[in-house]
C-alpha cells in the first residue's frame, strides 16, 4: 500500500459533509497521511480517532500553507469541500490553493461524488508519479522570447 499525503479542506458551512464522508473512509483514510486547515484538522480527529497535522485556519494562512506544501510535493492529493453559495473573505486564497493544486497537477476533489471517486480509485494503493510541468523550462522560454524583442 502507497501512502498518501492528503489535504483535507472545508468551509464552515461543508465541516458537516466532510466529516459525514470521512466516517465512511475511516479505514482508508487511516491508511495515509493527513493535512487539514486548523478547525477541520481538530473535527477530524475527533472523528477519525488519529491524529491530523493541523495548520492554520483558512482565512489566517493555512489555505497558504497547503498550497505551500503543493508546489514542493509535499501533499499528494487535496480534498476541498468548499461552498460555491457563500461569500468568503478569503476567496483569493482559496482560488490560489484550488490554482496552485492544477499547476503542480494532483488530484482535487471539491464535493463528495469526485471525493468518493478519488479515495476509492485503485491508484490510491499503488505508487503514482503525476506528470509535473516542467514550469522551469517554460519561464527561461518566455526570458528569451521577451529578451529577443527587446
Amino acid at each position: 500500500m502507497e501512502q498518501k499525503r492528503i489535504a483535507i479542506v472545508a468551509h464552515n458551512n461543508k465541516k458537516r459533509d466532510i466529516l459525514e464522508w470521512a466516517r465512511f473512509n475511516k479505514i482508508l483514510l487511516a491508511q495515509h497521511d493527513l493535512y487539514a486547515t486548523e478547525t477541520t484538522g481538530k473535527l477530524l480527529e475527533q472523528e477519525l480517532g488519529s491524529d491530523v497535522q493541523k495548520l492554520q485556519s483558512g482565512p489566517l494562512g493555512g489555505d497558504q500553507q497547503i498550497g505551500a506544501k503543493i508546489s514542493i510535493q509535499e501533499i499528494d492529493m487535496l480534498i476541498f469541500f468548499w461552498d460555491p453559495l457563500e461569500l468568503h473573505p478569503h476567496d483569493p486564497d482559496v482560488q490560489a490553493l484550488l490554482r496552485i493544486a492544477v499547476v503542480w497537477n494532483i488530484p482535487i476533489a471539491c464535493n463528495r461524488a469526485s471525493a468518493d471517486f478519488l479515495i476509492s480509485s485503485p491508484l490510491m494503493c499503488n505508487e503514482y508519479q503525476p506528470y509535473l510541468p516542467d514550469y522551469q523550462r517554460d519561464l527561461e522560454q518566455s526570458y528569451e522570447d521577451l529578451a529577443a524583442q527587446v
